[in-house]
């Protein structure tokens, strides 16, 4: 049997996505809407208590395309506290004019592929710290999509050794290094959480960055070879007025 990947592991992550019912949101009164947006930017500002405590991050994002309208994405210590935020959601007046779109449930994690040994707690590492409990970007763009790693006859990511993986995934690693300072990466996992292995995250400014790196990342041996590769999501994220404006309709 191969070595597993040891992994650290951080917050808890749902990606929650919604598609609006716009036709019954239009058949309701100017007033009924104002009232039920209003009560869901409370519940953002309930979110944003935990984000100011650095207790936990949420962010909140339209979606281009026909995948969805728009995606709440939410980071807490524990699963029970995520399963609690999407059950108040849902019980919000604006939750029965929305249509559950897709959704994604992981933990943010960093594996000894790339990590260095140390005798340290890793846990207790300020770098470390940073990565497994995120503050989350406000960047004008977010790309999610989810992941395997491919189990298929000669091309079986779980039947190499140790050290080919290591290796590979350095290689891998140093093409994603070479956007730092414009693409920021939230990796998590989620075998036996969700239907993929893993969930990525993409966060920039400019949008045209999130086409460059996956397809740079296309070229590499661990995508190239191993990599399988679920529906991506791409938006916009929605802050101050703008959230409001999002549910206005004429």
């Amino acid at each position: 049997m191969n070595e597993a990947a040891i992994t650290l592991d951080g917050w808890y992550v749902l990606h929650d996505f919604r598609t609006m019912d716009w036709a019954s949101w239009k058949l309701i009164s100017k007033e009924e809407r104002q009232a039920a947006v209003n009560e869901f930017l409370a519940y953002l500002e309930r979110l944003q208590q935990a984000d100011e405590a650095k207790t936990g991050s949420h962010a909140f994002y339209t979606v281009v395309g026909q995948k969805a309208d728009f995606m709440l994405m939410t980071l807490r210590p524990t699963m029970d506290e995520l399963q609690q935020l999407e059950a108040e959601f849902n019980k919000l007046t604006i939750a029965d004019y929305t249509i559950p779109a897709y959704s994604y449930v992981s933990v943010v994690e960093l594996s000894n592929y790339l990590a260095g040994e140390s005798d340290e707690d890793p846990y207790q590492n300020p770098y470390v710290r940073g990565r497994l409990y995120p503050e989350l970007p406000r960047s004008q763009y977010v790309c999610f999509y989810p992941m395997d790693k491919k189990r298929e006859g000669d091309d079986n990511w779980y039947m190499l050794n140790m050290d080919d993986r290591k290796s590979l995934m350095r290689s891998h690693g140093m093409i994603g290094r070479g956007y730092a300072g414009k693409v920021k990466q939230i990796i998590s996992g989620s075998v036996g959480f969700d239907d993929y292995e893993w969930g990525v995250t993409l966060f920039s400014d400019d949008v045209l960055q999130f086409k460059k790196l996956v397809y740079e990342m296309r070229f590499d041996e661990v995508s190239a070879r191993y990599g399988v590769f679920g529906s991506f999501f791409v938006g916009t994220i929605l802050e101050d007025d703008k959230r409001a404006a999002f549910f206005e309709v004429k």
